[in-house]
């Protein structure tokens, strides 16, 4: 029996839904007469296999489909070779290679030459990140477009043609608007639980786009981050839950957070650190589920905290400092045995202002606090530090 989501597929481009950037690519190609190579990057159920199915039609060329999880290098090379060597070919093939970053890096060179003789046109479909799962020199070949998951409008037109199909407006209002909300922008999940309907069978909802070692994990722990930099509670909260619910190790998120409260905040707020080591530590007495909302909490109080990275800022200036200096000893009145070292708590301000710097280099300022939380008083403290330096000196001269 042919799935619904083959009988409701797209025959022609008109019938394609959403994704507007690589349609107009594709109707521009089209009406130049002239088949090109090009690479969509989305996640799954977009329109990837329908558009190049639809492509290699417009074009009357014959699509031979590979896979970079099922078909091997010894297969990849035979069914190019067979393909050229095919009268049924004529010379040019078109190619659809489905989850092509599952190809090494040998494999995806297999297609160069290929490509450069123009015997090829090469359509290929990835979920993750083409910057970092292809070569350079496959991605300068082709055409690169980023789709997105189909939304509502998009979704409502595979429904119109589902009823369109079965002659019959079947679908109330409500049951419609679940069903997307359900699909999670997801066309081929969509038509499953269309299919599901149809003989009786429960809905499901899509299972959350995540993956813990690839793209997804990347790009969500990078939203996150951000917005927690950006002060959005609300947002770092969703981009959190997401990230749970999509089944991340929760330890991860939490090393991650320890890292943003160092970062990103410092000591504009010095009880982040430790706030957040707090919400570590009851997650590792807890576990999950019951452990993650201390985590949330941390979550929520490094998004409210105050921000600076001047203690970021201020330690890579003196890493960039130190790698360039490294070889210069320390003044001799602070070295182990110093003679002429003045202790500082016996001195009337608590404070010699003596040098603590190599003698070969002029005093250099990488602490740089900001106004803002506490870092406000260390700024006072630190200008107060340095104008005492310069009266001290100058009274000793």
């Amino acid at each position: 029996m042919i799935p619904l989501s083959e009988k409701l597929r797209p025959k022609i481009i008109s019938e394609i839904v959403g994704q507007d950037k690589v349609l107009a690519f594709i109707h521009a190609s089209i009406r130049a007469r002239r088949p090109l190579s090009f690479l969509m990057y989305g996640p799954p159920g977009c329109g990837k296999t329908t558009i190049a199915r639809v492509y290699s039609q417009a074009f009357q060329i014959p699509l031979v489909n590979l896979s970079g999880v099922l078909n091997s290098t010894v297969e990849l090379k035979k069914i190019l070779k067979e393909a050229q060597e095919t009268p049924l070919f004529s010379r040019q093939i078109l190619l659809f290679v489905d989850e092509i970053h599952r190809f090494n890096r040998a494999q995806q060179d297999i297609f160069l030459p290929f490509l450069e003789d123009g015997s090829l046109i090469l359509i290929g479909a990835t979920t993750e990140n083409p910057s970092f799962s292809l070569n350079s020199a496959l991605l300068s070949r082709m055409r690169v477009f980023t789709l997105e998951s189909l939304n509502r409008s998009a979704l409502n037109e595979i429904i119109d043609r589902y009823e369109s199909v079965k002659g019959s407006s079947s679908i109330d209002k409500e049951t419609r608007n679940s069903l997307i909300d359900l699909c999670g922008g997801d066309g081929r999940h969509l038509m499953n639980m269309l299919e599901n309907l149809e003989v009786g069978l429960p809905i499901q909802q899509r299972p959350p786009l995540y993956d813990r070692h690839q793209n997804w994990h990347f790009n969500l722990i990078s939203a996150l981050h951000k917005s927690i930099r950006g002060s959005d509670p609300d947002a770092a909260l969703y981009w959190f839950a997401r990230m749970i619910e999509g089944g991340e190790d929760p330890l991860y998120i939490g090393r991650r957070l320890i890292r943003m409260a160092s970062e990103d905040i410092g000591l504009a707020d010095p009880e982040a650190l430790d706030r957040v080591l707090s919400s570590f530590n009851a997650f590792n007495i807890l576990g999950s589920p019951e452990g993650v909302l201390s985590l949330a909490q941390a979550v929520l109080y490094l998004a409210l905290a105050p921000k600076s990275n001047a203690t970021y800022n201020g330690y890579r200036a003196a890493q960039s400092e130190a790698n360039k200096t490294g070889q210069i000893a320390p003044p001799d009145h602070i070295l182990s045995n110093p003679k002429d070292y003045i202790y500082d708590p016996d001195t009337p301000h608590g404070f010699s202002g003596q040098n603590y710097f190599p003698n070969e280099f002029e005093r250099i300022s990488f602490y740089q606090p900001v106004e803002r939380g506490f870092e406000r008083e260390l700024k006072k403290r630190v200008e107060y530090f340095s104008k005492l330096r310069v009266h001290l000196h100058q009274s000793i001269h």
